[in-house]
């Protein structure tokens, strides 16, 4: 008993890295009763930072090392995406003194124990198959033992950025597929204004992994706002781009109360951003 106890402690020390967090299901699923679980927790070999949680313990938890394990141990099929891809790739218009939300792109809501977490960032989850339907696919390396040498997704959905100690994979949306996801937040949830001003810095963005992003966008407000700020700053990969290759709809698109006429893409948007044309 004691040798099948140790094995499973040294199993465990293999496969769970310090800091990184499973779930209760995880544990059961490679043969840790709640009974074990219980003795583990009690002689500080684990630790719980929210019911049916564990981690071995290593400092304070972190929002990435959530998000790793998520994406790595757990085989949950989520992307860091819009606003926080685009500050994590050195896209921010201002560098926010903490990251307070970190928004979560995937056609499956994460577990509702990310909301327990003792964290003062909050999780915002975004089903991305409104945006692109199940074009996506596979995710980021998807175990924490990548190589590193392929860490771009071949239809430009997602990149990987190494986190931390061990560079483990954090999968992030690309800036060009993040700053869809951005638009869709238009206008409810983001402001017109910090909008146009991040899109003046994204002059580095590649145009062959936005004209497919955009071909295969769904959602017609978002290309006709893209296009509309990638008309104001004519950064030199929209001269690069097929627009008549891209669905834009029909009709006029009513985004804002009050606003403006855009005539070219039959959107409303503040007045002050010059919409008539």
């Amino acid at each position: 008993m004691a040798t099948h106890f140790a094995g499973k402690l040294n199993w465990l020390e293999r496969s769970l890295p310090e800091g990184l967090v499973v779930d209760a299901g995880w544990l059961t699923a490679h043969g840790y009763s709640t009974s074990l679980r219980s003795k583990y927790v009690r002689a500080g070999w684990l630790e719980q930072p929210a019911r049916g949680v564990y981690r071995r313990p290593r400092g304070s938890l972190s929002w990435q090392q959530v998000v790793v394990s998520l994406q790595t141990l757990l085989g949950r099929s989520l992307l860091v995406g819009g606003r926080t891809a685009l500050d994590l790739q050195g896209y921010a218009h201002y560098l926010p003194h903490a990251v307070t939300e970190v928004h979560l792109y995937g056609p499956e809501a994460p577990p509702g124990w990310l909301d327990k977490l003792p964290l003062d960032t909050r999780f915002v989850h975004h089903n991305d198959r409104r945006l692109f339907g199940d074009a996506v696919g596979r995710r980021g390396p998807g175990r924490l033992d990548w190589s590193g040498s392929a860490p771009l997704d071949p239809h430009g959905h997602w990149t990987v950025q190494p986190w931390g100690q061990w560079d483990w994979p954090l999968t992030l949306s690309t800036p060009e597929r993040a700053v869809l996801e951005l638009l869709d937040e238009l206008p409810d949830r983001e402001s017109f204004h910090q909008v146009d001003m991040l899109m003046d810095g994204l002059s580095t963005l590649s145009p062959r992994r936005l004209q497919a992003l955009l071909t295969e966008c769904r959602s017609v407000k978002v290309k006709r706002l893209f296009f509309f700020f990638a008309d104001r700053h004519r950064h030199a990969w929209l001269g690069r781009l097929d627009k008549d290759a891209v669905s834009l709809g029909e009709g006029k698109r009513s985004l804002v109360k009050g606003g403006k006429l855009d005539r070219t893409y039959q959107i409303t948007v503040p007045g002050d951003l010059n919409g008539v044309r």
